[in-house]
């Protein structure tokens, strides 16, 4: 199983960051990729204020009409990073699965809402934008069966605990993880939930300044894949636009959950 992960560095031109994405998708696609994932947020990185404006309904809009235009024609499966979608007067953070069709196959909206208070920047508060998604999505490909969060999920261990328990053998991360956060915590967490859940993770990552130069704002790269061993199969720098290639072999996953079958020696549940 060929993965391509995607990074890029978004800024508040819909239209160049979304151009730029079509272009990961193809080098993906001309490098071998069974399935390539880009970051969150990829279609705009800018003012909160304008997120509204930009949201667009999953199916029907023309972002998600252009992956799923790329998965068609390229014969790929494509985790469409996160695009902001409008849905009855709301705005959701949300991860579309295209399947090798170009169909919309599965979606999953972000659950945790990344409210916090940083040093030396303004206050980060994703609740003022988007409404929170309410359920785990798992999906089986002729691949594996994919599991799906969204960045500051990362940190909700029951979140990946659940998708595991549904399943999940390679879960999807797309991020737009925060610089000073990055640094301290993005490759022991990714380690950790692979680890726990003897999964693959696959997390494909922004990069670089974004915003008004005065508010500090930096994404911190190092798009990554991590085995179910907690091994780093592989790695971006942490900045450049560009893909990496990861190729997953599903029975060091079958042998690992084998020779330690943590997994079946679960005791209190998935709520716990």
């Amino acid at each position: 199983m060929r993965i391509a992960v995607c990074q890029m560095r978004s800024g508040d031109d819909v239209d160049a960051n979304v151009a730029t994405a079509e272009s990961l998708l193809h080098e993906a696609a001309d490098g071998g990729a069974d399935l390539a994932v880009l970051p969150e947020v990829f279609p705009f990185l800018g003012s909160p204020r304008r997120v509204p404006r930009i949201a667009e309904t999953i199916p029907g809009g023309s972002i998600a009409n252009r992956l799923a235009e790329v998965a068609r024609a390229r014969e790929m499966w494509i985790a469409g990073g996160s695009i902001q979608e409008a849905d009855e007067g709301r705005v959701f953070n949300t991860l579309p699965l295209f399947d090798r069709g170009g169909q919309l196959v599965a979606r999953y909206r972000k659950i945790h809402m990344f409210d916090v208070d940083l040093p030396d920047q303004p206050p980060f508060r994703e609740s003022a934008t988007y409404a929170p998604g309410a359920q785990l999505v798992t999906y089986p490909t002729e691949l594996a069966r994919l599991g799906f969060a969204i960045c500051y999920d990362l940190r909700f261990p029951e979140l990946f605990r659940g998708l595991a328990t549904l399943g999940a053998e390679v879960i999807m991360l797309p991020a737009q993880f925060q610089h000073a956060t990055g640094r301290a915590h993005w490759h022991v967490l990714l380690r950790a939930r692979a680890i726990e859940n003897q999964c693959f993770v696959v997390a494909a990552s922004q990069w670089g300044t974004y915003g008004d130069p005065d508010q500090g704002r930096r994404s911190y790269g190092h798009s990554i894949v991590v085995g179910p061993w907690g091994d780093v199969i592989a790695e971006a720098a942490e900045e450049g636009t560009g893909v990496t290639f990861a190729d997953l072999d599903l029975s060091e996953l079958r042998r690992v959950r084998s020779e330690l079958p943590a997994l079946t020696h679960r005791r209190l549940g998935i709520t716990c």
